[in-house]
């Protein structure tokens, strides 16, 4: 059985903070309802210390926050951009189209549809998170999306450069410089500046996650995203400073971030949790890893390998960093993930930022129902039927009648039934079953 050798705060003290969230979310999402552009702007100054009179970016301002930037800045942008292309255009040729028939005169299909409009989200106000642009922006036009939209905060009481020339690079078609609540309220209900969009995608804070919680079904979401996560799965093969760094590496992006170190090996376990002490003693973002580490890391040891995954199945993490003598052994086994990233070499951060899958995953136990972001999320597929022939219309109809009259849709029949009259030359009494 597993054991514990350090657990996170108790779930209560959790769900807590989660209901004021709510509530806060709430009335603000109202406030945009009503008053549109002027309350946005009230929060935008009161949140961000941000008040302009227009928040689009104009293409100078675009110029020069790209001029900002060193050409080794942008060539890097580009590598990590086509990297996600790829990978994106990959995914893409696996969508297909279908069209078949599946008996005579019965044709059915379904076509690929990209959404219309997506509101893409790029967090910035703690770190500029320029990668969150290339995951959102690049996958949405790879799908063909007609209209992509940008929000980001303000950096440092300025535009972030950095994040700007990547929403551009990727290929924004309007770009605002706005954050938090008031950005995914302005896309989602929209304003006289901002038309609203069909879909909103990319993370954020707590209260960005309870607003496309709360506007969801208004609007299409990517998913449910709660803080970072990260799982380090670990065996003797590895050391402590391994295990140690993939935990804070991740730790470090919020005082609510869990890190969940599983391993069989108790050595290990204890040897990582005095690394990690070390490592806050020295790591430029402790401040804030120190926090999540405090409340929300765990250590956990098992037996075996299958005890890791089936404890890990029910932790259901973000982004699982796998590092044992067999990792293929749970990337076969394993359920329930974000992604996986197999083996020393790779890593969390390679993921977030470069290598080119999304970084767009499911948090809070959603890797139990639902994968990351990818260009099929960007997509809906919509099925259409043709009935070719007098023949196969009546007799699918006679099928459709007697089901629609077990059922007791008497006007659902006369559907199929006008059809079986009038292409199959049969004598049905109005409302009455095909026999």
């Amino acid at each position: 059985m597993a054991k514990h050798l350090k657990k996170s705060i108790d779930i209560a003290e959790k769900d807590a903070a989660d209901v004021k969230v709510r509530q806060i979310v709430e009335g603000l999402l109202a406030d945009i309802e009503t008053r549109g552009d002027e309350a946005v702007r009230e929060m935008s100054i009161k949140f961000d210390k941000w008040d302009r009179k227009d928040y689009r970016l104009t293409d100078k301002e675009i110029k020069e926050c790209m001029a900002q930037l060193r050409p080794r800045d942008i060539d890097d942008i580009k590598f990590a951009q086509d990297q996600v292309r790829n990978f994106a255009e990959c995914q893409k040729a696996s969508i297909r189209d279908i069209e078949v028939e599946t008996m005579p005169g019965i044709i059915l299909g379904h076509k690929n549809i990209p959404v219309n409009s997506v509101g893409c989200y790029v967090p910035g106000g703690k770190y500029p998170l320029l990668a969150s642009a290339h995951m959102s922006v690049i996958t949405a036009k790879v799908a063909g999306v007609p209209r992509i939209i940008t929000c980001a905060p303000p950096f440092e009481g300025k535009m972030a450069a950095a994040i700007v020339t990547a929403q551009h690079m990727a290929g924004a078609d309007e770009i605002y410089s706005l954050g938090g609540v008031q950005a995914i309220g302005a896309m989602s209900i929209g304003t006289k500046s901002i038309a609203p969009v069909d879909m909103l995608v990319g993370p954020g804070n707590a209260y960005v996650a309870e607003a496309k919680r709360q506007l969801y079904g208004r609007v299409g979401i990517d998913l449910f995203a709660g803080p970072t996560e990260t799982l380090v799965i670990a065996d003797d093969t590895v050391d402590a400073e391994l295990c140690a760094t993939d935990l804070l590496g991740q730790a470090e992006h919020g005082p609510t971030s869990p890190a969940i170190l599983l391993t069989t090996s108790e050595k290990l376990a204890k040897a990582t949790m005095a690394e990690v002490d070390r490592l806050l003693t020295i790591l430029p973002t402790a401040e804030i890893a120190r926090v999540s580490w405090r409340d929300y890391g765990e250590v956990i040891v098992c037996k075996d390998d299958a005890e890791m995954v089936e404890v890990a199945d029910k932790i259901a993490s973000e982004h699982v960093q796998v590092m044992t003598k067999d990792p293929d052994y749970f990337l076969k086994h394993m359920t329930n993930y974000g992604a996986l990233f197999l083996g020393p070499r790779t890593n969390v951060s390679y993921g977030d930022k470069v290598i080119g899958t999304n970084h767009t995953l499911p948090t809070k136990k959603a890797a139990k129902y639902t994968g990351g972001l990818w260009v099929g999320k960007f997509m809906k597929t919509c099925t259409y039927q043709k009935v070719m022939t007098d023949k196969a219309s009546a007799m699918i109809g006679e099928y459709c009648s007697r089901l629609c009259m077990l059922e007791g849709f008497a006007g659902h029949a006369e559907q199929a039934n006008v059809r079986v009259r009038r292409y199959g030359g049969r004598n049905i009494p109005y409302g009455k079953a095909a026999e």
